[in-house]
């Protein structure tokens, strides 16, 4: 193998390389914001919570009123919040099967170059 070859290899698998990582990155930033608007969700449903007691404090005619409506706002907020936890939960399972998707073509495609490149070098 000569030295032109040998340099073309190195080449195409650091360009591959450097393809990889960029998908690796794209795939971060996807979940990233996938992951902050989750967040945004559960920000807005806390406000929400916050401004419904509050407009119950101001509103309320009684002591009995104000509690029978925290009671409610709060059996809300619970079911609410625990659909928002189950929705991470299949966030997070589909993370988890997008990274295993990257790592299993990355390392099936590294293999090949390893595998065209090491007859070559040799």
């Amino acid at each position: 193998m000569s030295t032109t070859d040998t340099i073309a290899v190195v080449n195409e698998m650091t360009n591959k390389g450097i393809e990889r990582a960029t998908s690796l990155g794209e795939l971060n930033l996807r979940v990233i914001e996938r992951v902050a608007a989750r967040q945004m969700d559960a920000v807005n449903l806390c406000i929400e919570h916050g401004v419904r007691v509050m407009k119950l404090v101001t509103e309320s005619k009684g002591y009995n009123d104000l509690v029978k409506g925290q009671v409610e706002a709060s059996k809300d907020l619970g079911e609410r919040v625990l659909a928002e936890s189950k929705a991470n939960m299949s966030l997070a399972g589909e993370v988890r099967d997008d990274y295993r998707t990257w790592l299993e073509k990355s390392l099936a495609d590294v293999s090949a170059d390893l595998r065209k490149a090491v007859p070559a070098v040799a």
